[in-house]
C-alpha cells in the first residue's frame, strides 16, 4: 500500500497516477469513450469533468513569429531581424527522413491515435509506478503541438511563459482539451506541420528550417538520414543535446533515434546502422540576427526603420500592439536606402574620420521632394564594443539619437534669410555688420511679450569681417552679425514660424528657444536628418517633405501593410527658394564652403562651426539630393583645435574643411551616373561696397543666373526695393554672449 509523505502530499507514483489517470479519463468522457479500468485508478474525476467542460473550446493559435527581412530600395538585403529565427515551410518542403524521425522518437502511434494515446498513458502510468516517479511522459505529439501554442503565445513574458509550462494538473487538461480540438479541425499531416515548424532546437533556432540552416546550413529538404536523426533528438532537452557543445551527448541521442526508427519499420536495421557509424558533420551558420549585422555600415538606417515602425500609429493605436507585430515579424520591409548613396556615405566617412578619433562624424541624406531617406552614416560604427555606439547620431532622441542633438552653428543662417526674403526683405538687403556688437535691446516675438536683451554681445570669426554687407556676400562669409541685425530687423517670429513649417525641432524633439542665439547662430542642438531635409526643401522649390524611409512592407502571408507617406506642402514660395539657392552656390563657390563644392553639377550648401569648435558642420544640396554632415563629439567635450582627425592634423576645425570635404565625396559617389538638373538662378544685383571691391554689376549673365564672376550667382530678374535700414546696434552692455549660449554661427 502507498505511502504519505510526513508532509501529508501523495508519493510521487501517487501524484503521476492521479496526473495521468485524470487525463485519461477526461480525454474518455469527451470522446465518449468508456474505461473499465477507471475505476482502479483511484481517481476523483467528477470535479475534474465538471471543469474539463468549462474551458473553451476554442484555441486561439498565434501567428509563429517569424525573422524580418529589411531591404534595400532595390531589393538588396540590409539585414534580418527577428524575436525568434523562425522560417515557416510547408511540410512538402521538409525531408521525409526528418518526418518519420520525429514522429519516432516523440510519439511513434501518432498516426494510430486521437488526441490521446490510451496506451501510451497507461504504459507510463505503469513505468512510473514502477520507477517511484514520474519516469516517462505521456503527451502526443498534439499534445505537445498546444503546449508550445501557449508558449508561443507567451512571447517573451517570463510569467507567462512559466504558466504555459507549469507542471500542473490544470495545465494537463487544458492541453487535452485543445488537443482533442486540434485533432478534429486540422488532421495529422497539418499538425505535424505545424509542430515541426513551432518547437524549439536549440541555438537559437525555432522550427526546423531555422535549425537545419543553424546546424548545417542546408534547407530541410535537404536533410539526410543521420542529420534528420540528430535534430530530432534535440528536441526533448535542447541543452543536453546540442550537438555544438556537446558532441558525444548528441550522438547518443542521435543513435537512440536512429535505432527507434528502425524498430518501428521506419528504416531497416541496415540503414540505422549504417547511419550511426557515420560521425556528426556539423556546418553551423552563426545567427544573423538584429541591426548589427547591416551590410554598408547601414545598421543605423536599420534601427532607424525599427523606431519608425514602433513609433508610428499606421502600423498600431499604441506602442504595446506596434511592438507586438514587429516581434512576430515574418515581415519583409522595403526601405527608401538606396545603395549607392549608403556605400558612398561610407566610404566617405572612412577616407576622412577614423573609427578611434576623439570626434565621430554622422551624415544623412535625403531625396527633395519624396522626403525619403537615401543614406545614413557614422564614423564610429553600429556594436557594443570599444569606439563603436547604437546611438544613431543623425535622428532625434525618440529615434535613437543623442538626447539634444548638436548645435548646428551657421548652417542655421539660411533658414533666418528665408524667413526675411518671405517678409519681403530684398537679397540686397544691407546691414551695418561691424566686427562686435551687443544683441538688440528688444526683439519682437510672436506673442505680446518682446525678447529683451540682457547684456549679450557677439562677435564675428574675424576681425576683418567688418560692414556694411548685403545679403549675398554676408551668406558668403557667414557674418554673424549681419543676421543678428536681420533678425531685430524682421523680429523672431517669422523665423519661428519658418522652422516650425520646415520641421526644424531641437534633437529632443521640442521647438526651438525663442531667442536670437539659437534662431540665428545656431547654438541649439539639432539631428543632421533634421537638417538635411530642411535643406531640402530648398532643392525642392519652397515645398517640403517629411522624411520617410519605408516603401512597403509584405507579410508572411503576402498582404500588403499600410506604411507612412510622405506629407508635402509648400512652405515658401519659389521665388523664395530660388533666391537662397543662388545665395548658398555662391557658399560653395567663392565662399566659406569652397573645399565642398561638386565640380560636375549644380549644387549650394552651407557651413557651421560652433563656440570652441566642439561642433563642425556642412549641409549642402544638389537640386536632387540633400545632405548634412557633422562631425563632433557626442559628450561635446572635445574641442577641434591642434587636433588629428582622420590622420590629418588641424590647428582649427571648420565646418568647410572637414565636414565639407565628406559631404563633397560622398555626394559625388551617391550621384554618379545620376542626372545633373540645375537650379533656377536668381539674378542679385550688386551691392556699391561690391562695386568698390572691383566688381562689375554689368557682366553678362552666364545663363545660369550668374554673371561671370566665378562663382557670383546672378540671374534675369531684379529685386526691387533696396534699402540700407537705420543703425540696428542698442544696448552698451558687455556681458558674455546672450546667455552664455556663445556665438555658435561661426562659420
Amino acid at each position: 500500500m502507498s505511502k504519505k509523505r510526513s508532509g501529508g502530499g501523495l508519493t510521487g507514483t501517487q501524484q503521476a497516477a492521479k496526473f495521468l489517470g485524470v487525463s485519461v479519463l477526461a480525454g474518455a468522457v469527451l470522446a465518449g469513450i468508456a474505461l473499465p479500468a477507471a475505476g482502479a485508478l483511484g481517481l476523483a474525476a467528477k470535479g475534474t469533468v465538471e471543469g474539463f467542460d468549462e474551458i473553451p473550446a476554442n484555441l486561439k493559435t498565434p501567428p509563429l513569429s517569424q525573422r524580418t527581412t529589411i531591404l534595400d530600395s532595390t531589393g538588396g538585403q540590409i539585414a534580418t531581424v527577428y524575436s525568434r529565427d523562425r522560417t515557416v515551410v510547408a511540410l512538402k518542403d521538409v525531408s521525409p527522413y526528418m518526418q518519420k524521425a520525429i514522429v519516432a522518437i516523440e510519439d511513434a502511434r501518432f498516426y494510430e491515435h486521437g488526441a490521446i494515446d490510451l496506451k501510451g498513458v497507461l504504459r507510463a502510468v505503469n513505468r512510473n509506478a514502477q520507477e517511484g516517479g514520474v519516469a516517462q511522459g505521456a503527451s502526443t505529439l498534439t499534445q505537445q503541438y498546444v503546449k508550445n501554442v501557449f508558449v508561443e503565445e507567451a512571447g517573451d513574458d517570463p510569467d507567462k511563459v512559466a504558466q504555459a509550462t507549469q507542471q500542473t494538473l490544470g495545465r494537463k487538461v487544458r492541453e487535452l482539451k485543445y488537443a482533442i480540438q486540434v485533432e478534429e479541425e486540422l488532421g495529422k499531416k497539418k499538425i505535424l506541420e505545424n509542430y515541426l515548424n513551432i518547437t524549439f532546437f536549440g541555438q537559437q533556432a525555432y522550427g526546423i528550417e531555422a535549425a537545419s540552416k543553424r546546424y548545417f546550413s542546408k534547407s530541410a529538404k535537404n536533410l539526410k538520414l543521420e542529420e534528420a536523426a540528430l535534430l530530432a533528438g534535440i528536441v526533448q532537452s535542447p541543452s543536453r543535446y546540442d550537438p555544438v557543445n556537446d558532441g558525444e551527448e548528441a550522438i547518443k541521442r542521435r543513435n537512440t533515434v536512429l535505432q527507434r526508427m528502425a524498430d518501428i519499420g521506419d528504416v531497416s536495421q541496415a540503414e540505422a546502422d549504417e547511419a550511426k557509424e557515420i560521425p556528426i558533420k556539423l556546418k553551423v551558420s552563426k545567427p544573423q540576427n538584429g541591426c548589427i549585422t547591416a551590410v554598408n555600415g547601414a545598421g543605423f538606417f536599420c534601427d532607424y526603420v525599427r523606431e519608425v515602425f514602433l513609433s508610428d500609429p499606421v502600423f498600431g493605436k499604441t506602442r504595446e500592439e506596434r511592438a507586438k507585430i514587429w516581434n512576430q515579424g515574418g515581415l519583409t520591409i522595403r526601405t527608401t536606402l538606396n545603395p549607392q548613396a549608403q556605400r558612398s556615405a561610407q566610404d566617405s566617412l572612412k577616407d576622412h574620420v577614423n573609427q578611434d578619433d576623439k570626434v565621430a562624424a554622422a551624415i544623412t541624406m535625403v531625396e527633395p521632394g519624396t522626403g525619403k531617406v537615401l543614406a545614413m552614416g557614422q564614423s564610429k560604427p553600429y556594436g557594443f564594443g570599444e569606439n563603436e555606439t547604437q546611438i544613431n547620431y543623425s535622428v532625434n532622441a525618440k529615434m535613437g539619437g543623442s538626447n539634444f542633438g548638436f548645435p548646428v552653428g551657421s548652417t542655421f543662417k539660411p533658414f533666418v534669410a528665408a524667413a526675411a526674403l518671405e517678409q519681403g526683405r530684398p537679397p540686397t538687403q544691407m546691414y551695418p555688420a561691424p566686427y562686435k556688437m551687443p544683441y538688440p535691446d528688444s526683439i519682437p516675438t510672436c506673442g505680446d511679450k518682446p525678447w529683451r536683451n540682457q547684456g549679450f554681445t557677439l562677435e564675428n570669426e574675424n576681425e576683418k569681417e567688418v560692414g556694411p554687407y548685403a545679403l549675398r556676400e554676408a551668406m558668403e562669409m557667414s557674418v554673424n552679425t549681419y543676421f543678428v541685425q536681420m533678425i531685430g530687423d524682421i523680429g523672431l517670429c517669422p523665423v519661428v514660424e519658418m522652422t516650425d513649417r520646415l520641421g526644424v525641432v531641437q534633437g529632443n524633439g521640442e521647438k526651438l528657444p525663442v531667442s536670437p542665439s539659437p534662431l540665428t547662430l545656431g547654438s541649439t542642438g539639432i539631428a543632421p536628418l533634421t537638417m538635411a531635409n530642411a535643406y531640402a526643401t530648398f532643392a525642392n522649390r519652397g515645398t517640403h517633405c517629411t522624411p520617410t524611409a519605408i516603401e512597403s512592407i509584405k507579410t508572411a502571408g503576402g498582404e500588403s501593410l499600410k506604411v507612412p507617406q510622405s506629407e508635402c506642402g509648400k512652405v515658401m514660395s519659389e521665388r523664395t527658394a530660388d533666391t537662397i539657392n543662388t545665395l548658398l552656390r555662391g557658399v560653395v563657390d567663392s565662399g566659406t564652403g569652397q573645399e565642398a563644392g561638386l565640380t560636375d553639377r549644380d549644387n549650394a550648401g552651407k557651413t557651421g562651426t560652433t563656440d570652441e569648435r566642439r561642433n563642425a558642420w556642412f549641409v549642402g544640396y544638389t537640386p536632387n539630393m540633400s545632405g548634412a554632415v557633422w562631425v563632433g563629439s557626442a559628450s561635446q567635450k572635445v574641442k577641434m583645435v591642434n587636433i588629428t582627425i582622420g590622420g590629418r592634423y588641424h590647428d582649427k576645425v571648420f565646418g568647410g574643411q572637414v565636414p565639407g570635404p565628406i559631404w563633397k565625396d560622398a555626394m559625388a559617389g551617391a550621384l554618379e551616373g545620376e542626372e545633373a538638373p540645375d537650379f533656377n538662378g536668381v539674378h542679385i544685383p550688386e551691392t556699391s561696397k561690391e562695386k568698390d571691391e572691383g566688381e562689375d554689376e554689368d557682366r553678362p549673365d552666364d545663363g545660369r543666373g550668374n554673371d561671370n564672376k566665378p562663382g557670383r550667382p546672378g540671374g534675369t530678374e531684379p529685386w526691387p526695393g533696396i534699402s540700407l535700414p537705420p543703425e540696428l546696434i542698442g544696448g552698451n552692455a558687455t556681458r558674455g554672449q546672450d546667455g552664455g549660449n556663445g556665438n555658435g554661427g561661426r562659420g
